[in-house]
Parts: structure tokens; sequence; C-alpha cells
């Protein structure tokens, strides 16, 4: 008779977290099943393949990970270069998903995980039920998996949050979604280059691709006249807004904030801040304009991720209501309390909820927070597997130091003036930055726009 612990793990999301969990489990003899919704394995990262990480291969891939793909003959890269996204997934993620063959369904997008038998309000005999997943196929098939422990790494590439300061959709922020773009865009592609020559784009955010937008419009504007951007911010500037600079021990993660702050130097993006978003209009000529809270207008566009817990609906989890991460890890990765040099390794005891056996991973972990580093994600799952396998002296371990930032506090701390210094003598401070101030009434010819995370993270991948 089939019991539990001869069911699978579903591991939900075939990005770097969701793979490496599922080496992780090979390695402990327990068989995962990578339910991924794209057509590929790492579909989130191709999406943002012409986007160069700023760790260093030597960060990006997993000790099991490395261990599993040992017997082919795949070798690291150089550990001290920079892969972009492309070169994340065709050589690393992309080996990886192959080594584990069948154990990976593509075009599996799960829409359900529940208890076998028992809904959210069912006590009796709860813990002793399988988890069953279901999912549709790419013909539009339903099925539906039983497991003995679920892994959710599915990410929140496909949920971005609004440009709306409140949280919701800025009013008209739906209906111009044609001129809005939430990612950063491939200037290297000819037909998106177009698009942004010459042409005013407006950048929302404060983060790393954030940064990346501003720097690689700044590119464009050198060769082509009349590029340029307006950056808005949420916040006032203080000496934390352009990361860590030199302080950075990820030195590619200091130099994408310091080119970001040449951009706006060198006169190729103008900053604005203290503004918050209320509508996004159209005028006579079919610009886009941005209404802010207090009345100023501008034209514009953009934001960051948010977690897609729809399909988990039947599950008992226990969120922090702001955050929606795990409530123990909450505290640690609180944006209003702690950059990305000041979050620590975590693993299965803050990733549990009140519903054994579920764990939410990587990047989704960390709910609406932007401080996520790749590293991290494996520490994660190293804990959860070893967890899941019954080994708690290694679960309990912590394996991981993370480099500093070089950034003195939590991106929520800078929506008070009065808590940064803008004339940057405070610790970790950057240099000043001259600013443009768009005045009451104001509107400016903006086209599309870029993105990324409204709280201001700094530690993309």
């Amino acid at each position: 008779m089939t019991t539990t612990a001869d069911l699978p793990v579903v591991v939900i999301g075939a990005g770097p977290a969701g793979l490496a969990a599922a080496a992780h489990l090979v390695e402990r003899g327990i068989g995962p099943l990578i339910l991924e919704a794209g057509p590929a394995a790492a579909s989130a990262v191709r999406d943002w393949s012409h986007v160069r990480l700023f760790s260093t291969w030597g960060e990006v891939t997993d000790p099991a990970a490395e261990r599993l793909l040992a017997p082919t003959g795949w070798i690291r890269p150089d550990a001290g270069t920079y892969p972009s996204g492309g070169d994340w997934a065709e050589q690393y993620l992309q080996p990886l998903a192959d080594v584990l063959g069948d154990r990976v369904r593509l075009s599996a997008t799960v829409t359900g995980v529940s208890r076998t038998g028992r809904d959210r309000i069912v006590d009796a005999d709860r813990e002793a039920q399988p988890f069953v997943v279901h999912f549709t196929s790419a013909d539009g098939s339903e099925e539906r998996v039983f497991a003995r422990a679920v892994i959710d790494a599915s990410g929140t590439w496909t949920t971005p949050s609004p440009a709306g300061a409140s949280g919701l959709p800025a009013l008209g922020e739906k209906t111009v979604a044609d001129r809005i773009a939430y990612r950063v865009p491939d200037l290297k592609d000819p037909a998106v280059r177009a698009r942004y020559a010459g042409r005013r784009t407006a950048v929302i955010g404060s983060g790393a691709s954030a940064f990346t937008a501003l720097a690689t419009l700044a590119d464009v504007a050198k060769d082509e006249p009349g590029t340029h951007a307006v950056w808005i911010l949420r916040r006032g500037i203080s000496g934390s807004t352009f990361g860590g600079g030199t302080a950075d021990q990820l030195p590619a993660r200091g130099a994408l904030g310091l080119a970001a702050k040449a951009a706006v130097d060198n006169g190729h993006a103008d900053a604005v801040t203290g503004f918050r978003t209320e509508a996004i209009e159209r005028d006579g000529d079919g610009r886009l304009v941005l209404v802010g809270e207090d009345g100023r207008r501008l034209v514009i566009v953009l934001t960051g991720f948010r977690p897609d817990l729809s399909f988990l609906s039947e599950i008992r989890l226990g969120l922090d209501e702001r955050l929606q991460a795990p409530t123990e890890l909450a505290p640690l990765i609180d944006p209003n309390q702690h950059s990305c040099g000041t979050v620590y390794p975590h693993g299965h005891r803050e990733l549990s909820h009140p519903e054994p056996g579920i764990y939410l991973v990587g990047m989704k972990s960390y709910g609406r927070a932007p401080t996520f580093l790749a590293m991290t994600g494996y520490e994660q799952v190293r804990s959860v597997t070893a967890a899941i396998a019954g080994d708690t002296e290694s679960a309990d371990r912590v394996e991981l130091t993370l480099p500093e930032s070089g950034v003195c506090g939590g991106a929520g701390l800078f929506d008070d003036p009065a808590a940064g210094q803008a004339d940057g003598t405070g610790c970790c401070a950057a240099p000043a930055v001259a600013l443009v101030q768009i005045g009451a009434g104001s509107s400016l010819p903006i086209a599309a726009t870029a993105e990324e995370s409204s709280s201001g993270g700094c530690c993309g991948a």
C-alpha cells in the first residue's frame, strides 16, 4: 500500500530555487516532481535574459545542483564573472533541468493545493493526509498529483505591482497598459530600442531594475538625441538611494547604483521626489500623463512584484499581514527596517506555516519585500529539504554568510524625509545628486516605461 512517505515532494516552479530544491531532494533520496508553468525551465529568467546579474557565477549556483551536474561533465563558468539572465538559464538552469529529466513537467500551471479530502476548515486527521496539487497542462486538460510535501518556488515574476502608490492600480492604469512596461526593456533589441529612442520615459522605482533601466536609457541617450528619463521616487533622495556604492561587497551591485547616479549627474535623467501616483491619463496628443496625489502631473509609467497566493487558498498559511511573507521571516526582511546587508540567512523554521509540510521559498517567500539574493534561496531550500527528510540537525544549521550591501537602513525608513540625510553626510552615503523638481500642474511628454520595486529593493538575483 502506498503511504505518504512514498509520495513525491511537489516543487512548484523550475527556476533557480525550485531546481535547487529538486537537486537537494534527489541527493537525499526523495523523489521530486517539478511543475513549471512556462514552456521551458527557468521561463521567468529567460524573460529578462538581456539583464546582467550583479552576482557572480560563484554566487548563483547551488552546491547540490553542482554535484548533480558533475557526472555529466558540466563545468561551472568562471566563478568571478557575471552572467546575464540568458547565460544563467542556458549554461546552468537548463542543464540542471535536463539532468532532472522527466521529474520536470513543463507547461504545468498549478491551480490549487490542498490536503486530500480536507478543505482549510477541517481539522480531523488533517496532517495525516497527503497534499493534493491540481494543475492544467498545455492542452488545457486538468490533472492532479498527490504529494508528501509541497515547496512553492513559483516566484513573483508573473504578478507585477501596479504604479499606484496605494498598492492598487492607478486610475486609468489598466486602460493604458499598452504603454506601460513592468520589466526592464531590452534596449539592445532594435525594435524595443526604437520605442524609447528620442522620447521621454518615466521610470518609477528605486531598486536594481530601476537602476538598470536608468543606466541603459542613458546609454541610448548618448547616441539618440531627445532620449531622456524622468526618475520618479515616492520618497526623497538620501545617502542610501543609490545603494552601497564602493562599500558594497557585491561590486557589481554597487556599480549599478553608481551608474544610475551617473545618469542623473550627466543630465540623462531628472529625479522627481515625493511623487505618489494617483491616476494615469492620456492627453490630447496621446501622451501619458501621470497625476500625483498632490496634483502634480507627469507623463509616466511602471513598478515591482508581489506573490500570487490564489492557488494556496485551501492551505493554512501563516503570513505577515503587511509583507505577505511567512510570519517568522517577516521581521528579518521588513524593508522598513532592513536593507540587503542586514537580512540574515534563515531556514525551515522561519519558513514554516501552521500547515506542516508546505514551504514558500525563493523570491516568493519574501512576499513584497525586495531584498532577495539567489544565494539566500539556495540556503532556504537546503534547510527545507533537510527538514522534509527528517534531518533536523542539518535543517537548523546556517551554512551561508551574506555579503554586506553598504546600505544603512531599510527602504521604508526613507519615506520619512527626516530619516535620511539628503546632503550625503549620513553613513554609507553616496555623493549628493542635483535634482530637477517638477512643479504643480506641470506635464512632460514621456513615452512608455521601465521598472522595479515599489519599496526600493536593492538585491535582485
